[in-house]
């Protein structure tokens, strides 16, 4: 069942934010990770969330998506990240 993470993302710094988006794509693929949004225009409906940046990656299986967050090859940028913009990050399962 693919699984899903969601990113809430508010760029701090822009410079530092665009070397992590330089960094992200090639960590995906070994995972099975795909971008399905990266940062397009957000048009709250409903709630009051009003997110600056969203993002969502799709992946083959939760263990996919677990294996990539957690895996060697995407540390370094996700401290990036860290350290670029403040992050809301949420993994979600999928449906079968």
């Amino acid at each position: 069942m693919a699984a899903y993470l969601i990113a809430d993302i508010e760029v701090q710094d822009a410079e530092a934010f665009d070397e992590y988006r330089k960094l992200v794509p090639a960590t995906l693929e070994p995972f099975g990770g795909m971008y399905i949004v990266r940062g397009g225009a957000v048009t709250p409906l409903e709630g009051g969330w009003e997110p600056k940046r969203v993002v969502m990656l799709e992946f083959p299986s939760m263990d996919a998506l677990q294996s990539w967050y957690n895996s060697d090859a995407y540390k370094a940028p996700k401290a990036l990240r860290g350290r670029a913009a403040i992050s809301k990050v949420v993994a979600v399962e999928g449906v079968a």
